[in-house]
């Protein structure tokens, strides 16, 4: 299952107590949903939890099983008969008689709990959320624009603030941020799917800190090998005019080692003498070799 599925199941846990609730949800899917019209209301999903809770739903707000239900890869669910689709445009606020332009109907929203209901209802048909591990997307999709633009009103008066675009014909809102997707999914019901979404923010953020600390230590290596290799080529080039043995003993003691151990960072290389030299008084010994191989 993807995690938007998952995310659905966990959301179908809730128990339908209240009628108005009820009502709520079901409206929020209808809404949502594929197909609502005066001669056929066609739902489709994906989801075998949401697909399991429809027929209760609507037998909870409305007292009515569907007229077709067909099975499959997706599950459809149909009212084609005219009288039982002008029943539920009537239970949530339409009027069948209009000419029918959807719309939000606040007045099965005034209680906190039906807002919930009707935004987990919206969510159920018309909303999906990435597996976090790849990306952070979580969407609302309707075909109706009306209901799009007071869907974000009603969102924006629970505190929170989606983006709003059109894609092939559907109004869609949209959260980016891991922090938006967690408290949108804990609000609905789904503090699983939320704890989901942050450990997937946990583990990404991790990761981007390993890789900036191998990436540094990567780039730290590569710099130690450059400046060692310049050394050894110096002190080649010392040994190659015969002016090796005349150099100091300190200074021939430092070649030594650079040759020796030509990985060792300054730190390790300074290590190395007895007595340890500090890293500042071996870094001028191995400059002044440098400088006294550019010498003729």
């Amino acid at each position: 299952m993807s995690f938007s599925s998952d995310a659905k199941a966990e959301l179908c846990r809730d128990f339908i107590n209240k009628k108005c609730c009820a009502l709520a949800e079901a409206s929020g899917v209808l809404l949502f949903c594929n197909t609502v019209g005066s001669e056929q209301i066609k739902i489709v999903t994906e989801s075998p939890a949401f697909a399991a809770r429809l027929p209760q739903l609507f037998h909870k707000a409305f007292r009515l099983d569907f007229d077709e239900v067909q099975e499959g890869g997706k599950c459809v669910f149909l009212f084609h008969d005219r009288s039982r689709i002008s029943q539920i445009f009537e239970a949530i606020g339409y009027s069948p008689s209009e000419s029918i332009t959807l719309h939000v109907n606040y007045g099965l929203l005034e209680k906190d709990c039906c807002r919930l209901s009707f935004l987990r209802g919206a969510f159920l048909a018309g909303g999906s959320v990435t597996d976090p591990a790849k990306r952070y997307h979580m969407e609302l999709a309707t075909n109706h624009h009306k209901v799009s633009r007071e869907t974000e009103r009603l969102l924006l008066e629970q505190d929170f603030a989606p983006k709003a675009t059109m894609r092939n014909g559907s109004s869609i809102l949209y959260f980016k941020q891991s922090d938006a997707i967690e408290d949108f999914l804990s609000w609905l019901g789904a503090p699983v799917a939320a704890m989901g979404v942050m450990e997937a923010k946990i583990e990404k953020d991790m990761k981007n800190k390993i890789n900036r600390i191998v990436n540094c230590d990567n780039a730290n290596t590569s710099k130690v090998v450059e400046a060692a290799q310049t050394q050894i080529t110096a002190i080649r080039a010392l040994r190659d005019r015969g002016r090796f043995d005349t150099l100091p003993e300190k200074l021939r003691r430092t070649a030594d080692l650079r040759e020796q151990n030509p990985e060792a960072n300054l730190n390790e290389l300074a290590a190395m003498f007895d007595p340890p030299l500090t890293k500042s008084a071996l870094n001028h010994r191995l400059r002044k070799l440098c400088e006294l191989a550019q010498t003729e």
